[in-house]
């Protein structure tokens, strides 16, 4: 199993646009072939930084969801709503 942590910090103005494309796809991402878990995280006391947390089976289907038409266009206008770029982990646990 592969998990993995994305953080995003928005512009502040942003934050509602984020939540709501979001709330549009999340169960597009979480029946994506592959995935097992998705959950959104706020960090505490920065309301315009989140971290998606996802559980997938391999990393090939991480890898088919990343280069999938869906994963690109969501990508795309979530970037565009950003103040900082993203990070992102890959981790397993042990």
């Amino acid at each position: 199993m592969i998990i993995r942590i994305v953080k995003m910090t928005f512009d502040v103005e942003n934050v509602n646009l984020f939540l709501a494309l979001f709330e549009e796809r999340r169960s597009v991402i979480r029946n994506f072939d592959g995935c097992t878990h998705l959950e959104l995280w706020q960090e505490q006391g920065k309301k315009h930084v989140f971290f998606t947390y996802s559980h997938w089976q391999t990393e090939s289907a991480l890898d088919n969801y990343r280069h999938s038409d869906f994963f690109k266009d969501t990508w795309s206008r979530t970037k565009a709503l950003f103040a900082e770029r993203a990070e992102a982990w890959s981790v397993e646990r042990m």
